[in-house]
């Protein structure tokens, strides 16, 4: 039996031109006007055109993206909690009008997409940010990102034109219309998706590792697109799960793909948005663990998984696995949570991706009860060349 999970809205968006529409665009590209747009932005294309953002087609509209911050849902009753927004300074929106085809170019001066302008529509950044991230307060990178943004928003169906580069990691890039077809393949019916942006500890891998207990298939979903700065790079988060995968997983049973999107730290929202992403890449489970997408103090720990009572299940459609926050037990001897374990808490060694950052700053080596300790090595290396 194969996996068949409904895209979110029931149709996979593709939003790739024709050979002879890119050829025809990529012919006029000189003399069509243009919009300067981020990093950020090019992963956000990149995720609407090739289904990721399903049912989204394009950059939201005043409509839906006030729903979407006062409702959680689209106009069209779709659980959706993230605005997927294009913003531009009031100078470069002037010279804009509606019906426009414009240019999406990066900093490169590659154009990687082009949008047809339906609405151009200004927003107030302090409420955004009140109802995204739950606070104004300028430490939070979401916020701050928010802040240094254009004042105006750009509404309109998106069409790639050009595809980023995600090297060196383009082996392990697949669309979601390629993942599905890879479970398909592997003849996977249930398969659950693991979003991270720290590498994997101990903890991760016991969470991923009871949830194959229960499916056919683990897909690790790695974000490579924009992080903060003292996020472990890329590059050396990369290595690290490919070693744990070689070493301590059955290779039949877990696929490793990244996820291009740019981390936007919203907590309880973002991981509402992480799992209709992994829905629309064919997943039919997802965990939420303690304090997902969270950054500081920000949210409360269980507060991502509190945030989904707020919809009807069968409209966020993918089933959510829940864990509490786990731990090795030291008189255990071995990973456990509160629902397993019957020891002191003095007994219980807590893991975070905070903590292994703060102790590989401190240039010290991480015990085998965080992580494994092949992961280590390459997580000492890799963070003193890049100090």
């Amino acid at each position: 039996m194969n996996s068949n999970i409904e895209p979110h809205g029931g149709t996979l968006v593709n939003g790739r031109l024709s050979k002879g529409e890119r050829k025809k665009y990529l012919s006029k590209q000189d003399s069509m006007p243009y919009i300067s747009i981020s990093n950020w932005t090019i992963s956000d294309i990149e995720l609407i055109t090739n289904g990721g953002y399903s049912p989204l087609c394009g950059f939201m509209n005043q409509k839906e993206y006030l729903s979407v911050l006062e409702n959680m849902h689209l106009t069209s009753g779709l659980p959706w909690t993230i605005p997927i927004t294009l913003p531009l300074d009031k100078k470069e929106a002037e010279q804009l009008k509606i019906g426009d085809e414009v240019l999406l170019r990066g900093k490169d001066n590659k154009p990687y997409g082009v949008i047809k302008i339906g609405e151009i529509y200004s927003y107030n950044k302090e409420y955004e940010a009140l109802k995204v991230y739950g606070t104004n307060d300028q430490h939070h990178p979401g916020v701050k990102k928010l802040n240094t943004q254009g004042d105006i928003y750009v509404a309109g169906p998106v069409y790639a034109l050009n595809q980023p580069s995600h090297a060196p990691f383009e082996d392990y890039l697949k669309e979601p219309a390629e993942t599905r077809k890879m479970f398909n393949d592997l003849k996977w019916s249930t398969i659950v998706g693991f979003q991270t942006r720290n590498p994997v500890h101990r903890a991760h891998e016991y969470l991923q590792k009871c949830a194959l207990e229960i499916v056919d298939g683990l897909l690790l979903h790695p974000l490579v697109g924009e992080t903060k700065g003292d996020d472990i790079p890329a590059d050396i988060r990369m290595e690290s799960y490919s070693v744990l995968l070689d070493n301590y997983y059955p290779k039949e049973r877990v696929r490793l793909v990244i996820y291009p999107g740019a981390m936007r730290y919203a907590g309880p929202r973002e991981a509402v948005h992480h799992a209709i992403i992994r829905k629309n890449y064919g997943c039919t489970h997802f965990i939420v663990g303690r304090d997902h997408a969270g950054v500081g103090n920000y949210y409360g720990t269980y507060d991502a998984q509190k945030i989904f009572s707020n919809f009807d299940p069968d409209k966020i459609g993918i089933k959510l696995i829940f864990f509490e926050h786990s731990f090795f037990c030291k008189k255990c001897m071995n990973m456990a949570s509160a629902k397993t374990c019957p020891h002191l808490e003095e007994d219980r060694f807590f893991l975070s991706g905070t903590k292994v950052r703060e102790m590989l700053r401190n240039g010290e080596q991480l015990p085998p009860e965080i992580t494994r300790p092949e992961v280590a090595d390459i997580l000492r290396k890799g963070f003193s060349n890049n100090v």
